[in-house]
This record gives structure tokens, C-alpha cells and sequence, in this order.
């Protein structure tokens, strides 16, 4: 029997400084009402300045490995899905891989935006599936704090910080990753981008005071794709593992809108029990955003061993992926 990518073990961090609506109210022309009806989102969790994303990750890697059974030395691969690292080079992941003492582990980033986590989710159960490696420590992890304009009031009051990770390994039974999908159409690059200190744009005077290297999103624009890519990956995915939505326990969307998550479960005609939200505490964390939802039902029961989940998610690109594992 072929060997089989399974999830061992998950956790994830998020920093302990929170901001609620009321702190919006005082900084930009919104108010509470605005952002929970426009957004689902009541607060969100963000690092103080000068925070870098491994101090995020490392410790959500340690309970993931924890819960795993693992420990550094066992990794022969970490994979990060991350646009906020530490560094511009040398990767996130490398910065993590020495402060766990992942000293076996080959290291690097993906870049997929808000779809990363699921992208580096892909890889992993391929590389398993190959051969390639047996033990493979996927985070998804966000610092959006440091790219968001605060005096941008449609963009500011949405995202948060956080990381959450995950430990897939072979295994020869059931349980496992059933099936994968990852998309892109760079056509739409401009619907959610950052451009700021990249080589086309240079992060200079002129460029810091025109603003442009903060994150900028066609809110409408994005609505109407997301809903529409997401729930074509899922029926994909769904297609792929030979399920239905009935085989389905529980929906794990991107959580970056109320309206986006309601849209998608209506478009899939999914009750709405079994979509999971938490996007009131936590706002839009990006990569981060799946694996913390996870990590939450698991710690609350909602997700138990030998259910299947479906996960979701859309991102600046545009890139949109999706998963179904049974966990």
C-alpha cells in the first residue's frame, strides 16, 4: 500500500496584546457596529512592533511536535507559508529550523498569500506521497500588523497576527490528506497586493510617502471572486476524494470575511453547523488563519479523530486552494 500523508499534530500561537473595535473607533471614521456588520470580526490579535514572525512559529511548532510525538531532530523538512517573515532573506523557515535544533530538516518559504498554508500543505502530502521525506513540519504564519495602513480604515480594522502548525507524516492507513488543490490567476494581482520594498518598487522616501508599501485590497472585487474560486476548489477537492458534501464534518473556510464564509456555505449548500468561524476573535490572519481554526475545534471537540474536514482558502495573487483530510 502506497504510504499516505497524514496530520500527527497541530498547534498555534497568537500574541497576548489584543485590539477590539473600540480602538478603531479612536484612530479611523468606523465604529463597532460598522466592522462586526460589515466583517464578523470583534478583535484581533497583533505583536508589538518589532515582533518577528519565528517568535510565532517556533512555539506553535513546539506543541505541533509535542502532540506529534515528535521531536526537532525527527524533521527532515519545514515548510512556512508566510508574506510577513523576519527577513527579507534568508527565509522564515530558516530562522525557525535553528531555534528548534532542526538540524536534519531542509528549510524554505512559500508565498501564496492567505492560500499559502494549503499551498505548503500540497507540497507536503506530495512529497510524502513520493517518498521524498517522512516527517514534515508545515506553519502558516502572519505578522500583517507590519503591513497594514492604520489610517486605511476599509483595510486596517481587518487583519490580525498569528501562526499555526502542523506535522505530516507517513502512514499506511486511512486517516490521512485525501486530496489537494492549488490554483493562481496573476491576472488579478492588483485585487489584494502589497508592492512596497520589492525590486519593481524600491522602498524609498518617495514611495513611503505616498503610502504604496502598505497592503491595498479591491474589497467588492475580491468578494466576488473568492466566493466563486473557493467553492469550485472545493467541489474539486471533493470530486477528487470521491466525497460529497454529506461525507463532510466540518467546513474550514479562510477566515477573512462573515459574508465571504456565509456566501461560500450557501453556495455549497452546507448547514451552516458545519462551518466552523472564528474570525470575531482573531479578524484575517492570512496563512494562519486554517490552521488556527483547527487547532480550536480540536481543542473544543469539534473535530475528532476519524472525522473529515475540508479546508478553504483564498489569497492576493490571486491564488485559492483547497484540502479535504480526514483527521
Amino acid at each position: 500500500m502506497p504510504p499516505v500523508a497524514m496530520i500527527t499534530g497541530m498547534g498555534h500561537k497568537v500574541p497576548d496584546k489584543v485590539l477590539d473595535n473600540k480602538y478603531f473607533e479612536g484612530i479611523v471614521d468606523t465604529s463597532d457596529e460598522w466592522i462586526v456588520t460589515r466583517t464578523g470580526i470583534k478583535e484581533r490579535h497583533v505583536v508589538e512592533p518589532g515582533t518577528g514572525l519565528s517568535e510565532l512559529a517556533i512555539p506553535a511548532a513546539r506543541i505541533a511536535m509535542k502532540n506529534a510525538g515528535i521531536d526537532a531532530l525527527d524533521l527532515d523538512l519545514i515548510v512556512i507559508s508566510t508574506v510577513s517573515g523576519d527577513t527579507q532573506f534568508p527565509s522564515t523557515a530558516i530562522h525557525v529550523q535553528a531555534g528548534l535544533g532542526a538540524t536534519n530538516a531542509v528549510a524554505f518559504d512559500v508565498n501564496a498569500t492567505c492560500a499559502g498554508y494549503l499551498y505548503a500543505i500540497h507540497l507536503a502530502k506530495n512529497f510524502i506521497e513520493s517518498g521524498a521525506y517522512k516527517t514534515i513540519l508545515v506553519i502558516g504564519g502572519e505578522i500583517l500588523s507590519s503591513m497594514v495602513d492604520y489610517e486605511d480604515r476599509s483595510t486596517c480594522v481587518l487583519f490580525g497576527d498569528g501562526a499555526g502548525a502542523c506535522v505530516v507524516q507517513r502512514s499506511n492507513g486511512e486517516r490521512g490528506i485525501l486530496a489537494t488543490h492549488i490554483a493562481s490567476d496573476g491576472r488579478l494581482a492588483k485585487l489584494l497586493y502589497r508592492w512596497g520594498a520589492g525590486s519593481a518598487h524600491v522602498l524609498d522616501h518617495e514611495l513611503l510617502d505616498s503610502r504604496e508599501h502598505y497592503l491595498k485590497m479591491q474589497g467588492n472585487e475580491v468578494f466576488r471572486y473568492a466566493v466563486r474560486l473557493m467553492a469550485s476548489a472545493c467541489e474539486i477537492v471533493m470530486e477528487e476524494a470521491g466525497l460529497t458534501r454529506d461525507d463532510i464534518d466540518l467546513l474550514f473556510p479562510h477566515q477573512a470575511n462573515i459574508r465571504i464564509i456565509k456566501s461560500l456555505g450557501k453556495y455549497l449548500k452546507m448547514d451552516n453547523s458545519k462551518v466552523f468561524v472564528n474570525i470575531e476573535r482573531y479578524g484575517n490572519t492570512s496563512a494562519a488563519s486554517i490552521p488556527i481554526a483547527m487547532c480550536e475545534a480540536i481543542e473544543t471537540g469539534r473535530l475528532r479523530e476519524g472525522d473529515t474536514a475540508m479546508m478553504v482558502s483564498f489569497g492576493g495573487g490571486f491564488t485559492w486552494a483547497a484540502a479535504i483530510v480526514k483527521i
